[in-house]
């Protein structure tokens, strides 16, 4: 086999302009693909990974048999959350994890009742992940100390006729399952550029919320943000053990539509890249049948020395892979270098960020990716299309007859 290889490499680097040309296509082929998937999760990052931190974080720990109840968001308090936020925080990748009390309720005022998610939060512990609290523009954020205040969204604003020192009513279940209804005063406008989720979303402090609910010093989540979306099952599976008595779900169990959108870009690729590669094969084919036909004599003589036709057919496949195994190389090569050259500089997207409603969750400048996540199933559609292209000139150079092919002009 040793000998193959050489012999193949040899070959491949006869012609070597032609080479080069098949080579270079291949690469850039297989670099445009690690430039679209450093860009997609770039974007992925900056859109899908705020729309995340908007939801409420990549993973969320409940107490057991909130799945059952969902929909209703029940105010199931965590037996230690203490230890559940100890566990969470010591886990690498995590940039903050912080106590939460979610239920839904009802926004009232002049202009009538609106539903609503209503969300205590800790502000000083989520100051960096909290992006309501980042995009405040009207009066301030929240604080932990915060009474009967309330910070709402532009949209709901807008919607309720409402701004900042006006007061509107909330009404929600406590944990026995009574009314409760509290009028609070608005200290803060938020505005994420998406109206509908500005509606369903108001906040308050844990603290109000505790004594609101009738739950004393408890909460019923844990919100745990990573620094990069991708790792959530990975890390459910490696806490289940250490928390059994817990509930732990990722933004793909309770927003599998993000999922499928990120999920679905990825898809699109794969179908390209297999027909950007496939046109490359063709070059990788054209130089091979001309091979075949420049080297008839050459096949001649190997035959006569006494190689097998199927060890001929093997020379050629070998060419063909080494081709694809160089553009690789060069594909990724390629490829780092701009993912690393943006990376650096960043693209700035801040001019589209009104396109779509996601999109205006970008506030700076976009960091691609590597684009390695997907490089081994890319590297090995390039070496089977290279090989796959080298099937039918192996098979023509194998069926040349030693003798006629000696007497080849």
């Amino acid at each position: 086999m040793k000998l193959y290889l050489r012999l193949a490499w040899r070959n491949i680097w006869r012609h070597r302009r032609r080479t080069i040309i098949i080579v270079s296509a291949m690469g850039f082929g297989l670099s445009l693909m690690m430039m679209y998937d450093g860009l997609v999760d770039g974007f992925n990052q900056a859109i899908y990974g705020n729309a995340i931190k908007v939801l409420g974080g990549n993973i969320q720990v409940h107490a057991a048999g909130y799945r059952e109840s969902a929909g209703q968001k029940p105010l199931l308090p965590l037996a230690d959350d203490a230890a559940v936020l100890e566990t969470m925080r010591a886990q690498p990748g995590v940039v903050a994890a912080a106590r939460r009390i979610n239920t839904g309720g009802l926004a009232s005022s002049r202009e009538g009742a609106f539903a609503v998610g209503i969300t205590a939060v800790e502000p000083e512990v989520e100051q960096d992940v909290n992006l309501a609290g980042q995009n405040i523009v009207a009066g301030r954020a929240l604080t932990a100390a915060d009474g009967d205040a309330v910070l709402i969204g532009k949209g709901l604003a807008e919607a309720m006729n409402v701004w900042v020192d006006d007061r509107i009513t909330l009404t929600g279940r406590s944990s026995h399952e009574e009314m409760r209804r509290r009028t609070m005063t608005v200290v803060g406008v938020y505005d994420l550029g998406m109206a509908e989720i500005e509606k369903l979303n108001v906040y308050i402090s844990l603290a109000e919320a505790q004594t609101l609910y009738d739950l004393p010093g408890q909460s019923t989540e844990v919100a745990v943000f990573l620094d990069a979306i991708g790792g959530e099952r990975k890390m459910i599976a490696a806490l289940a053990p250490a928390l059994p008595a817990y509930e732990l779900d990722s933004f793909e169990d309770s927003y599998p539509e993000l999922q499928y959108a990120i999920a679905s870009k990825g898809q699109v690729m794969d179908i390209f890249s297999v027909i950007i590669l496939g046109i490359a094969g063709i070059g990788i084919l054209n130089l091979l049948l001309m091979a075949v036909y420049e080297r008839t004599r050459e096949i001649g003589v190997l035959g006569a020395m006494g190689l097998k036709p199927r060890q001929i057919s093997l020379l050629f496949i070998l060419e063909g892979t080494l081709i694809g195994a160089v553009g690789v190389v060069a594909g990724v090569v390629m490829g780092l270098a701009f993912n690393g050259m943006m990376r650096a500089v960043g693209l700035d997207y801040s001019a589209f960020s009104g396109m779509t409603s996601y999109t205006a969750l970008i506030t700076d400048r976009i960091y691609p990716g590597w684009g390695v996540g997907k490089l081994l199933s890319r590297a090995l559609t390039v070496a089977i299309i290279a090989a796959l292209a080298a099937v039918l000139p192996a098979r023509e150079a194998a069926q040349r007859d030693p003798a006629e092919a000696l007497h080849a002009v």
